[in-house]
């Protein structure tokens, strides 16, 4: 099974301030323990809401709408995502999740399994798509 721990956003990531050596030796600390149990698939910060966009559907019609956006709570600073082998172990790896505010606030991760392809069904289409994705590694 797949999680993924989901770094929320502060109104310090967004405006672009980074974490100090003492966060980002916490964070490298932790990632360290996840490769070490060999369950780190990926990990990565994200820029700041003001440097992307978001795509507005009706329909057939798409609609760009450019950042910042202001509902802070709402985004995401960054992610880790992990294999684990049950629910109990994906939540044991996101208790030992360092604070990952540093401006004297309380942080906040939430994690979400991913849904695997296996969920879909066998349709052509289902395998078309787990195909390129065994393909990809």
């Amino acid at each position: 099974m797949r999680f993924m721990i989901i770094v929320k956003a502060t109104q310090a990531s967004e405006a672009g301030v980074l974490p100090p050596e003492r966060v980002i030796a916490e964070l490298a600390a932790y990632r360290d323990q996840l490769v070490r149990a060999g369950v780190l698939l990926d990990a990565a910060g994200l820029q700041p809401s003001a440097k992307g966009w978001r795509i507005r559907c009706a329909g057939t019609k798409r609609t760009v709408i450019d950042g910042p956006f202001a509902n802070t709570r709402e985004l995401i600073a960054g992610y880790i995502l992990i294999q684990a082998q049950s629910k109990a172990e994906a939540l044991e790896w996101s208790r030992r999740f360092p604070n990952p505010v540093f401006d004297g606030q309380d942080g906040e991760i939430e994690v979400r399994q991913l849904v695997e392809w296996e969920t879909f069904g066998f349709g052509a289409a289902t395998e078309s798509w787990r195909k390129l994705w065994v393909e990809m590694g």
